[in-house]
């Protein structure tokens, strides 16, 4: 029986320093919602391209007229705002389950250091497009995602550095294949978040 309490002792020390120096609230629905979202949004960029009298199947490099660009540029936004929105909504209802708070300071520190390798990737994105160098700009959101990743991960749950790790070696990889950045961006943001989100549904919540 003393051996029973002891472990349970341990075991409630170690759930209260991880919460103390983690966001543990992250929800794996948030990764599944958010990799459904980016999957129906390269369906609806497809049609765009069909619109566009654009094949992007026929096995040719794929190069995008300016306008083209920026209607895919918006497309993106919105389907990043859906993704954070779709986030916030599953993890602010795990951490009401859990009696956590959503806001604190290691979430403070979270944001920080998963911001600003985003806001950079952003900016040097923006330039990319800004300079018409637009096969560039899907393997650099990929990037510089998976870099924001790796660097929140230490505020988070450490399965998210995998995540992170292979967000940037798909966007190197696709660095390569230039014109079919919306497949990388599919794999990247789709099916990869869709995967690491039920793992981490299962696992933690």
């Amino acid at each position: 029986m003393d051996s029973k309490n002891y472990q349970d002792e341990l075991a409630h020390i170690r759930q209260m320093m991880e919460r103390s120096s983690r966001f543990i609230s992250l929800s794996g629905l948030s990764g599944v919602v958010a990799g459904i979202v980016a999957l129906l949004g390269s369906v609806y960029v497809y049609f765009i391209f069909q619109r566009e009298g654009v094949d992007y199947f026929d096995g040719e490099r794929n190069i995008y007229t300016p306008a083209l660009a920026q209607e895919l540029f918006f497309v993106a936004l919105v389907i990043l705002g859906l993704a954070i929105s779709s986030g916030y909504i599953f993890t602010a209802r795990k951490s009401k389950k859990k009696n956590l708070k959503v806001w604190d300071s290691i979430t403070k520190r979270l944001l920080i250091n998963f911001v600003i390798p985003l806001l950079a990737g952003g900016f040097f994105c923006l330039a990319l497009w800004y300079h018409h160098y637009f096969p560039l700009i899907a393997p650099s959101m990929l990037i510089f995602y998976g870099l924001a990743l790796v660097n929140a991960e230490k505020y988070t749950l450490s399965d998210v550095r995998y995540l992170g790790i292979c967000e940037v070696v798909l966007g190197i990889i696709a660095l390569f294949w230039l014109g079919w950045g919306l497949i990388f961006w599919a794999v990247g943001f789709g099916l990869l978040h869709i995967f690491y989100g039920i793992l981490m549904y299962r696992k933690y919540d």
